[in-house]
């Protein structure tokens, strides 16, 4: 394996793999659980990722381990999952894929903004603040997460109840 490190062989390992399967490979954690360790492969794409499509990845990841040995002979869990909400926004595609949910910004110049995602590209990412549109490039974000809301604006468009 030379210098690199056992997660970095995982990732370039398994990222061919999942990538196989129409997924983004987001984050590879190797963790002890007692005797056991948790191989936990966090895993995302545009538009969501469904049951079926971590069984899939699940299976196709097992038997790459499998193949390659990098586990070694000890016992291990795999656990394949998709990110969760708190995950902070980092890249270009999690900004994108974060669209219309209601996210807090950090700026590089220590202000913090909070609005609505309407639009992502490549260069930054445009909120909707308090009605009013505001570009903000990447290179100016220091991190954003996503915040909770218990009513979604899609669950609110359309449901005039």
């Amino acid at each position: 394996m030379g210098s690199a490190s056992p997660r970095d062989h995982l990732m370039k390992l398994l990222e061919p793999v999942v990538s196989a399967e129409g997924l983004d490979l987001e984050d590879i954690t190797v963790t002890q659980a007692g005797r056991r360790r948790v191989l936990r492969v966090i895993v995302d794409r545009d538009g969501g990722v469904s049951l079926d499509d971590v069984a899939d990845v699940s299976q196709a990841v097992s038997a790459a381990l499998d193949e390659d040995d990098s586990m070694g002979q000890a016992a291990y869990t795999l656990e394949v999952s998709s990110p969760g909400v708190d995950r902070p926004l980092t890249e270009p595609r999690h900004w994108r894929r974060a669209a219309k949910r209601l996210v807090k910004a950090e700026l590089r110049d220590g202000t913090v903004v909070e609005g609505r995602i309407t639009a992502a590209d490549d260069g930054g990412v445009e909120l909707d603040v308090a009605g009013a549109a505001r570009r903000i490039e990447y290179e100016d974000l220091a991190r954003g997460r996503v915040q909770v809301e218990f009513r979604r604006i899609d669950d609110v468009d359309g449901d005039e109840g």
